[in-house]
């Protein structure tokens, strides 16, 4: 779909992003920049994953930088990403964290993996632990393991994404009003996300809907498998007439389009079909089957000219590409609360700009959340969508130029997404 902007629209973007064509440079002189660490795989088969996040946390910390930076007592700071290749791998990726902290970067970012995340927290308290001065805050954008913000939790890391539970949470409710759902196939990545994922659905299913049977239950290798036609025989010997999925990358693509092509006409429900590549791959065999959930996506706006749809109209001016049409709002959230944090803390220090996020709230014209001081976790609304055609109504933008996009089928409230924690936060006096 070509986009357009009105000169009325146009005004409204600008005035939302900021003139991201103002040069800092233009200002007073900065102060030595505030740097982010992003650690996450750049390479592999899922390197258009980290290339997505790269663009999106880019996009938002130009915003920032566009009205200066951040404000410290000794003057304004611009903020700056560095970039770590870890190929999705756990001891990668502890290599790239002491190159990190080798380079006394201060924030840490990652998310594309929750195995990842769960061996950087461990790393993350044991280095502050040995290296008071040198302490590191981890921000994570989409590491969705329940287990990290429960017994796992530490006041070192802070998530910005819904955790499994949450969003399933939200799938199970659609389920739950569909009586014509009699059967669930389950499959998914073999590591911590994939087995947390199988386990809430299995809860929330028995608890909401216990005349529904799981007709199976698999696990595969995350991005080994090149072919997904024998999972999609299983699934069509089974009888399933849903499948939940927590596959992301090219794992869902691949998938979604296995199950086009031997036109298996199971209800999906998923974590990601929304995401990178996914529409285009389940083509017209999603069209009013599939359905995703997320914080938000490019059609929540309701209205044309709508402050949501003004910001994810400049988005695409900044990245045109249909191939860079990947937007998420959390990564942009997650980027304007750490800097307000920073400023709030009077300082870039790890510990004085936790104690700032906790209990940190977002408010934009069209979105609002709250950090929960308990655990670290965003509190936000979610919505669940029904993939579409782009010409069918209230589709006005589709994804990545592939002629399908999604509606919004219900909305999910922040007050009712938000679970209860086990989190036993140990904290550092201030």
């Amino acid at each position: 779909m070509k986009l357009r902007l009105s000169s009325s629209l146009l005004s409204l973007a600008l005035a939302i992003t900021l003139p991201l064509a103002l040069s800092p440079a233009r200002a007073a002189a900065p102060m030595t920049p505030i740097r982010i660490g992003m650690i996450d795989g750049l390479s592999g088969p899922f390197a258009n994953a980290g290339e997505a996040v790269v663009r999106n946390i880019s996009y938002a910390i130009e915003r920032v930088n566009a009205r200066g930076g951040v404000t410290l007592p000794d003057g304004k700071h611009l903020l700056q990403l560095s970039t770590f290749d870890n190929k999705l791998g756990v001891e990668d990726s502890l290599v790239q964290f002491r190159q990190l902290t080798d380079e006394r970067i201060p924030f840490l970012i990652e998310g594309n993996s929750s195995a990842v995340a769960a061996a950087l927290i461990d790393a993350v308290n044991k280095h502050n632990q040995r290296e008071p001065d040198r302490r590191v805050l981890f921000l994570n954008y989409s590491a969705v393991d329940p287990t990290l913000t429960n017994e796992k939790c530490s006041f070192w890391h802070f998530r910005f994404d819904a955790s499994a539970d949450m969003r399933m949470q939200a799938l199970t409710e659609a389920i739950k009003a569909d009586a014509a759902t009699r059967k669930v196939y389950l499959i998914g990545q073999d590591y911590s996300f994939g087995r947390q994922v199988a386990k809430a659905a299995r809860e929330q299913l028995a608890a909401k809907r216990p005349d529904i049977a799981i007709v199976g239950d698999e696990l595969h290798p995350i991005g080994k498998i090149k072919d997904f036609a024998p999972y999609i025989a299983k699934m069509r010997s089974a009888g399933a007439d849903a499948v939940i999925t927590g596959n992301w990358g090219n794992d869902l693509t691949l998938l979604v389009k296995a199950a086009r092509d031997a036109g298996f006409k199971a209800k999906f429900y998923t974590f990601y079909a929304n995401s990178l590549g996914a529409p285009a791959a389940i083509g017209e065999a999603g069209v009013g089957v599939v359905r995703a959930v997320a914080e938000w996506h490019p059609n929540a706006g309701g209205n044309p000219g709508s402050p949501s749809d003004a910001y994810y109209q400049a988005f695409r001016q900044r990245y045109p590409q249909p191939k860079e049409d990947y937007l998420y709002l959390r990564m942009q959230v997650m980027i304007d609360m750490l800097a307000k944090a920073i400023e709030k803390a009077g300082s870039a220090d790890p510990k004085a700009v936790a104690y700032a996020l906790e209990g940190a709230q977002y408010q934009s014209a069209f979105h609002s959340a709250t950090m929960r001081a308990q655990d670290h976790q965003l509190i936000q609304p979610l919505y669940l969508m029904q993939m579409q055609r782009a010409d069918s109504g209230g589709i006005r933008f589709d994804n990545e130029g592939s002629g399908y996009g999604f509606r919004t089928e219900r909305f999910i409230p922040a007050e009712q997404t938000a679970l209860p924690s086990s989190c036993r936060m140990q904290r550092p006096p201030r």
